[in-house]
């Protein structure tokens, strides 16, 4: 095999490929004879089939099976080789090719472009510390308590109000015809939280204990049986009990009712709780300004075959006129993602990081543990899908380039309330909406990308 390096325009380089005719045979003389042990042809003993009756009869196949196989393995050798960093998959154009012939082709490679990284230390970031207050805490915990529907028998005289639960049987008719779905037994309905049918809880307020009770509603847009939709329906309704909501005592009992080892417990758990549901939302808001720091302090030159791939992804699913429609905007997004993923990938090629099949495992474990009951369907999720568990991978991996960044920038600690949290979460969900969020959240496709980078690919032919 012999390599020429052609002429390099940007990031595409050429190779010519030429591989000797005596190569080609010796290679087809080796699987024909790999071939006459195995084939039975009418007239001759397995094993003892000659050379030329095989040719004859399987040379064309032989043949196109050799020039498949010499085709991987020099490409991959000639790439190995010049030391190219290939972006995507190579184009591969065959030039003269035959049996009996020398086999030559050109291979059109888009390069990894060499990037320059800058210091780290210019990048600053802000660390958000959610301070709560003790009402704060109080407020999520009676809310805890009050929807623990703790309910108490009423005296048989006394009549629902709103807030009492109520416990029925049912039966529907539509112009006094049963219909499907149309009869229900011990029912039970808060009063006043309209969760039933639109209507129903009102007409069921001043109800005693065992009396038979009409209410007439119009059955909803979301009702299963569409046939039934809007029409009117009559539901005799037999009252079986009325019960009052009772105040749950807030104590101990309460708190390890709830798992937790006492109160003061509970309210250390609610404290994370609350702290958590804001600091992803503001951690992601940090990390999506990182990422924006990183990608303008950055010139790289962009493989163009990658932002096409990306460009087909962003396009996939719509309709041709909004592919057009929206062609200037997507190329700028696809640009960005690639040159995100780039980026990133040479921080953590550059600083060796890698991840272990113990950190996938110990994801999935974390997964696992945080869905109680559903541990089989997680486990065979990633065991039925190796797609999922290589995404898990290009996760972690983000996240260790992330931490990695955050680690040699510039780290500004605010402390801010919950009120502070959700006014800096709205103004960036808005200023998302006005700019099209696909700009601004870039890290979700960044991971994708890198994986895309490391990922092998297979030859193409032009």
């Amino acid at each position: 095999m012999k390599v020429t390096v052609g002429p390099k325009k940007g990031l595409k380089t050429n190779l010519q490929v030429f591989v000797d005719k005596k190569t080609i045979e010796e290679k087809i003389k080796i699987r024909l004879s790999e071939l006459s042990k195995t084939v039975n042809i009418k007239g001759f003993r397995p094993g003892k089939v000659p050379t030329d009756v095989l040719k004859r009869q399987f040379g064309k196949a032989v043949y196109g099976e050799v020039l498949e196989n010499i085709l991987k393995e020099t490409s991959a050798k000639a790439i190995e080789e010049k030391k190219i960093k290939v972006a995507g998959q190579p184009k591969l154009d065959l030039k003269s090719y035959g049996e009996g012939k020398d086999l030559n082709y050109n291979l059109e490679i888009d390069e990894l472009p060499s990037i320059k990284l800058k210091s780290l230390d210019v990048i600053s970031f802000t660390d958000y510390e959610i301070k709560l207050t003790e009402q704060e805490t109080k407020k999520r915990i009676d809310e805890i308590a009050e929807n623990q529907n703790n309910f108490k028998d009423k005296n048989d005289n006394e009549m629902a109000n709103n807030g009492d639960m109520v416990a029925f049987d049912y039966l529907a008719t539509i112009k006094n015809k049963k219909f499907e779905g149309g009869e229900g037994k011990n029912t039970q309905l808060i009063l006043g939280k309209d969760l039933f049918i639109k209507g129903f809880d009102k007409q069921l307020i001043g109800v005693k204990k065992n009396q038979n009770k009409e209410v007439t509603v119009t059955l909803p847009e979301n009702y299963p049986n569409k046939e039934f939709v809007n029409k009117v329906a009559l539901f005799k309704c037999k009252i079986l009990s009325i019960k009052k909501a009772i105040p749950i005592k807030i104590d101990n009992q309460f708190a390890k009712n709830l798992g937790a080892k006492d109160l003061n417990d509970l309210k250390e758990l609610i404290n994370k709780q609350i702290v958590n549901q804001y600091k992803i939302s503001l951690d992601a808001l940090s990390k999506d300004n990182i990422l924006k720091q990183i990608e303008k302090m950055h010139n790289v030159d962009l493989p163009e075959n990658l932002v096409e791939q990306e460009l087909q992804l962003i396009s996939q699913g719509l309709k041709k006129e909004d592919v057009e429609k929206n062609k200037a905007k997507s190329e700028k997004i696809a640009r960005k993602r690639i040159k995100l993923g780039l980026i990133l990938n040479e921080l953590g090629v550059k600083n060796n990081l890698k991840v272990e099949e113990q950190e996938i495992r110990n994801e999935i474990q974390k997964q696992v543990q945080s869905m109680p009951g559903q541990e089989k369907q997680v486990l065979e999720y990633y065991q039925k899908n190796p797609s999922a568990t290589t995404s898990l991978r290009g996760s972690i991996y983000e996240d260790k380039i992330i931490n990695l960044i955050k680690d040699k920038s510039k780290k500004i600690t605010k402390i801010i309330s919950t009120k502070d949290a959700e006014l800096i979460i709205k103004k960036d969900q808005h200023d998302s909406h006005d700019h099209d969020h696909s700009h601004n959240k870039e890290s979700k496709k960044a991971k994708k990308t890198v994986k895309s980078i490391k990922k092998t690919k297979k030859i193409r032919k032009k």
